[in-house]
């Protein structure tokens, strides 16, 4: 990707300041102006807090893959252009409108943002903000909404894992796979047999480290063959697949008896078709989670993720795997490691 466009630097006491209504203050963001093109860094004007809204100084911003596809306009929601990515980050609070009651300033919070985090500054509403428990850094608490979200609602809420069953997660060194393995393994009280499965041996070894107690390279061979060896005929309980395609297929046809498979993306670009006689002969269940849309749908339960996530993470049960941190001009970078399946765990924008 070509380079990113800078804007002017402005100094952080003018960036910090309480800024008030028409006070003519800016900050930097990342701008998708075009679809398809190098995302731009330019100064952006500040609008008043409403009522409900809380002002928030970003100190890092997750990326990930939805942030790509959006830019490409190959994402479910299509932003109207120009706009900022950025679907999670966290920061302090600098500024609440009149209505707000659930941070003040100065507070330590995680945020939701539906596209428009990727920025010094973020105007958001309150109901999407989290606070950050003491013992939580900030760096590591970007790395929690969207990939810790996704893997709690997919083993507890979706998949309902119960002890001793056997989980297999596809994109084990990704952020989202990560993710799993850390929940199913540590939160799940060790009771969970985990299989990785990634596309090399380096990422496989980086999954075992994580927790999981088997790994399988799928770039070598067949998957559910791999899986046979590891289990049995019997197959594994749950699979959670954020690759798709073939990939999607091996790990549904690795299913055990009453086995549950959890689609989250498709990381490898090919969408599969479900064979629904797999469905039958084996009483299995093949179920998507599009993590976002319980925000709108059944916020108590998208709530009760994040919140579960924080509580874990201050509880030293998790601990996110941040891959990479570039820092705001180097977005395009940032955005090409992911493409390039350079990363590990969380890519983050640092804002600071």
């Amino acid at each position: 990707m070509a380079a990113v466009a800078r804007g002017r630097w402005l100094p952080r006491a003018w960036l910090c300041r309480r800024a008030g209504p028409g006070c003519g203050r800016h900050y930097r963001a990342a701008l998708c102006a075009e679809l398809k093109q190098p995302l731009a860094i330019k100064e952006v004007a500040s609008r008043p807090v409403r009522p409900h809204e809380v002002r928030v100084d970003v100190h890092f911003c997750g990326v990930n893959f939805a942030d790509i596809l959006v830019c490409r306009g190959q994402y479910q929601e299509k932003p109207q252009l120009p706009f900022t990515p950025g679907m999670e980050f966290s920061g302090t609070v600098l500024e609440t409108g009149t209505d707000v009651s659930i941070v003040k300033e100065g507070d330590r919070v995680i945020g939701v943002s539906g596209f428009n985090g990727m920025a010094e500054e973020c105007v958001i509403d309150q109901k999407a903000l989290w606070q950050i428990p003491e013992r939580v850094p900030l760096r590591e608490a970007a790395a929690l909404p969207v990939s810790y979200g996704t893997a709690v609602l997919a083993l507890e809420h979706r998949a309902r894992t119960r002890p001793g069953e056997t989980v297999l997660v596809t994109a084990a060194a990704g952020a989202t796979g990560l993710a799993v393995i850390d929940v199913a393994t540590n939160v799940l009280q060790a009771q969970v047999f985990v299989i990785a499965a990634a596309g090399s041996d380096e990422k496989c070894k980086l999954a075992m480290q994580k927790g999981a107690q088997s790994t399988v390279n799928y770039s070598q061979g067949s998957l559910k063959e791999a899986v046979r060896k590891l289990v049995g005929s019997a197959g594994v309980n749950v699979a959670i697949d954020t690759v798709g395609g073939d990939v999607f297929l091996e790990a549904l046809r690795s299913l055990a008896w009453e086995g549950r498979i959890v689609v989250v993306g498709f990381a490898g670009g090919n969408i599969a078709s479900v064979p629904a006689n797999l469905l039958l002969l084996k009483n299995i269940s093949a179920m998507g989670l599009y993590w976002g849309r319980y925000k709108e749908q059944s916020f108590p339960v998208f709530s009760r993720t994040l919140s579960s996530a924080l509580q874990y993470c201050q509880q030293g049960r998790i601990q996110p795997h941040i891959g990479a941190v570039f820092k705001l001009e180097e977005v395009n970078d940032a955005f090409l490691h992911v493409i390039q399946r350079k990363s590990t765990g969380k890519v983050l924008i640092s804002l600071k």
